[in-house]
């Protein structure tokens, strides 16, 4: 063995005991509350990829999309052929599209009221709340209602939140928050949404 590969090998090891030694310290066991944020393309893709995780594993899961509903998506089309997957698509659309305050706040309650169903619910495993943070952001919904729900939700029960600018007091209380930002959108090179990677 050259000096190269017998570098890289100690390396490695060194490498396998750390990593070992936090897997064997990582104990515990108990829902997560994970918040998917950033100005970045791939927050409800992450998501719905773990409903996919989810599904592999026999979980029932629970999807409410706040917003997003004018159109159809490739995700709707896809997790409602699964008799485990509840999904909603409650929103009118973009808000700049609506333009109407008054009716996308009452489109987040009924979003909002649903969502409690399964937060609620002990027999759902996965909760995903797509784009929950943009009814945040403009306000639409009580944060203080939406914070206390999802800390008393069944202890088993995972939950993702969606959408960019997470409110700060939701990032305290996530387990795991990934931020996810732009280096480089095709949109921004007059290419329109394309099937299978944004609808």
């Amino acid at each position: 063995m050259d000096s190269d590969e017998l570098r890289h090998q100690a390396r490695m090891q060194r490498k396998k005991t750390v990593v070992d030694a936090k897997i064997a310290a990582a104990t515990g066991e108990r829902g997560v509350l994970l918040v998917n944020t950033g100005n970045g393309k791939g927050k409800s893709s992450s998501a719905f990829g773990m409903v996919a995780r989810a599904l592999g594993h026999e979980m029932k899961v629970a999807v409410v999309q706040f917003i997003k509903g004018a159109a159809g998506s490739g995700e709707q089309n896809f997790f409602r052929r699964f008799p485990e997957v509840a999904f909603h698509v409650m929103g009118e659309g973009f808000t700049w599209e609506t333009q109407d305050r008054t009716r996308d706040i009452a489109a987040a309650e009924a979003a909002w009221r649903q969502a409690c169903v399964y937060l609620g619910d002990p027999r759902y495993q996965l909760v995903v709340l797509d784009e929950l943070n943009i009814a945040l952001k403009h306000r639409y919904l009580d944060l203080a209602d939406v914070l206390q729900a999802l800390q008393a939700r069944p202890a088993h029960q995972h939950v993702v939140v969606t959408g960019r600018a997470a409110p700060p007091e939701l990032i305290a209380i996530a387990d795991t928050v990934s931020e996810i930002n732009v280096v480089k959108h095709a949109f921004a090179a007059g290419i329109r949404a394309q099937k299978g990677i944004e609808l």
